[in-house]
């Protein structure tokens, strides 16, 4: 599938909050969320409060929802709640997820021990990698995906001259930055990550929405 295909597919909502629609509809990390639609699954990387928020996950969560997480974050739901951890691998609605790490290496705001989460996902036969809040990690250079959604803004999570080292790693088919706009970095970071990688690796930076029907 061209990537121009695969945009289409694929909805930022912003900060680190990615919806993807196909045979299901699945949305990482939802959070400041306006939208109202449901969610088949709700993936969330870890239980701080701008990746876990129990206000917006309410929003799209519907009765038939699954949501998949860590132990930590899975305290503050109900419903149909899976605990994983980084190398668990598990199939819900007919989608094939891969739990992977996400930590940093030179800060202390996501430490390993944590085992805060990353996910591949495979729906309708593209695998998309969501690295959730971390540094260019070792386990990066394994991944076989079509599409990765990396941080970019610094701080927290590692910066965009850091994306960019990661994304050549991963050698993506289409990468799309996140995690900036909202608490930390801005859309300087996304610029200076795409305009690094052309004609390296093919990058979209997307306009944020709030999916209103």
């Amino acid at each position: 599938m061209k990537s121009e295909e695969i945009v289409k597919k694929i909805h930022w909502l912003g900060h680190d909050t990615m919806w993807l629609e196909g045979s299901v509809t699945v949305c990482f990390d939802p959070f400041q969320i306006s939208t109202a639609r449901p969610a088949d699954l709700i993936l969330i990387t870890h239980d701080h409060f701008d990746h876990c928020s129990p206000d917006d996950v309410a929003k799209i969560q519907q009765k038939e929802t699954t949501i998949v997480t860590d132990a930590a974050s899975a305290t503050k739901f109900q419903g149909d709640v899976r605990i994983v951890a980084p190398g668990d691998t598990l199939q819900v609605k007919g989608v094939n997820i891969e739990v992977g790490p996400a930590y940093n290496t030179n800060k202390d705001f996501h430490p390993k021990k944590a085992a805060m989460l990353s996910f591949v996902v495979s729906l309708d036969g593209i695998r998309y990698y969501h690295a959730g809040d971390t540094d260019f990690i070792p386990e990066m250079k394994d991944l076989r995906v079509d599409v990765a959604f990396l941080p970019v803004s610094g701080t927290y999570v590692m910066t965009a001259e850091e994306a960019i080292q990661a994304a050549r790693a991963i050698k993506p088919g289409l990468a799309i930055p996140m995690h900036y706009g909202a608490i930390v970095g801005s859309e300087d970071d996304a610029v200076k990550f795409k305009k690094a990688l052309l004609g390296e690796i093919e990058v979209a930076i997307l306009p944020k929405e709030s999916l209103q029907d």
